[in-house]
């Protein structure tokens, strides 16, 4: 815990925002995050507290690499075997522990990094007057990376649950830890699961 709650301020008008926690990148799948089975239990707690808050985010591959645009398409030629013509579609479901909160918690699929690459997230979080997102998933260094960035950019609070993220690089999840705390004071939190329970007041 930290020394002050003043280190953290409360948390209010928020959604957890869970990243891609999908088979492929489970155990296992094509692209596994070796160390997903670890921080696992930490976010179905945070999701069983707050069902009703959780959006779970999906990366959706293409059926073909020119489906998408640009760079992708070279990106999923070499990954042709990430694209739906060549996964089993269970590939790219909510790992099990997860989908079963499903409904209350949504679920919105994205074709890029960033959670707002899907362009309707934006839109139902300012309909539904959210400031913050809390912020948990993988891949640390990526997809999370991506979607922290763009929540900034789009004026939201960000509150990332640090012992609630994965990633298949120490190296670059240490990184990314270093930058949050030094780089982004003031747009950026980062804390806990267990003061996550403490501050966040709905």
């Amino acid at each position: 815990m930290r020394n002050s709650a003043s280190d953290v301020a409360e948390i209010r008008d928020a959604v957890h925002l869970c990243i891609d926690m999908q088979n492929i990148f489970a155990p296992g799948g094509l692209w596994a995050t070796p160390w997903m089975e670890r921080v696992l239990p930490t976010i179905a707690s945070i999701v069983l507290r707050f069902q009703i808050r959780t959006i779970f985010t999906r990366f959706v591959t293409p059926e073909d690499p020119e489906d998408r645009p640009g760079q992708w398409q070279h990106y999923f030629r070499r990954w042709h075997q990430a694209t739906r013509k060549h996964l089993p579609p269970s590939a790219l479901d909510l790992v099990p522990v997860l989908s079963r909160f499903v409904p209350p918690a949504a679920v919105i699929d994205k074709p890029a990094y960033s959670a707002f690459s899907n362009p309707g997230l934006a839109g139902l979080l300012i309909e539904k007057k959210v400031g913050t997102v809390v912020i948990s998933g993988a891949e640390t260094d990526v997809c999370v990376l991506s979607t922290v960035l763009s929540a900034v950019d789009l004026g939201f609070r960000v509150v990332i649950v640090e012992d609630a993220l994965c990633s298949s690089s120490d190296v670059g999840h240490d990184a990314l830890m270093t930058m949050y705390r030094t780089r982004f004071h003031g747009q950026v939190d980062l804390v806990t699961a267990e003061e996550l329970a403490e501050f966040w007041r709905e």
